[in-house]
């Protein structure tokens, strides 16, 4: 791979929804892409749409942990490798399902997420900012919100 000069042209992308992501695994899986050539390479989570083919209301717990997991993943990785984070909000679940989590639902989840990013990690200071900054009283995390 490192002779085909591929690496030089592109950043692999590596996707990962889950709650519980394995982040030695993903450790792992970068220093092999280091080891090929590859000098950059870029997350991809979800902020909705990745949690249940009928799935209607974000859970933003789910999402939450996602990110959390890969702030680890990027703080046991060599600073100069992760190139940035892609927040994916999908609209179906797979191509032939139905609309699931509406982009309006899921804004929550949204500003959770990108200030857990953007503050390295998730506190009663970040959920108080995105409560101010979305003109909420109570935020939830853990249920789904009414």
């Amino acid at each position: 791979l490192s002779e085909s000069g591929v690496p030089q042209l592109v950043q692999p992308m590596i996707w990962d929804y889950a709650a519980d992501l394995d982040v030695e695994g993903k450790v792992h899986l970068i220093e092999k892409y280091r080891r090929c050539g590859f000098s950059k390479v870029w997350f991809a989570s979800a902020f909705k749409g990745a949690t249940g083919v009928n799935q209607s209301l974000t859970l933003i717990g789910h999402h939450l942990k996602n990110h959390l997991q890969w702030l680890k993943v990027a703080s046991s990785s060599p600073a100069d490798v992760l190139e940035g984070i892609a927040l994916t909000g999908w609209q179906r679940y797979d191509h032939f399902s139905v609309l699931c989590e509406l982009l309006p639902v899921a804004i929550p989840s949204l500003a959770v997420c990108l200030q857990a990013l953007k503050n390295g990690g998730y506190s009663e200071k970040v959920k108080e900012n995105v409560e101010k900054l979305l003109g909420m009283s109570n935020l939830e995390t853990d249920t789904f919100m009414r």
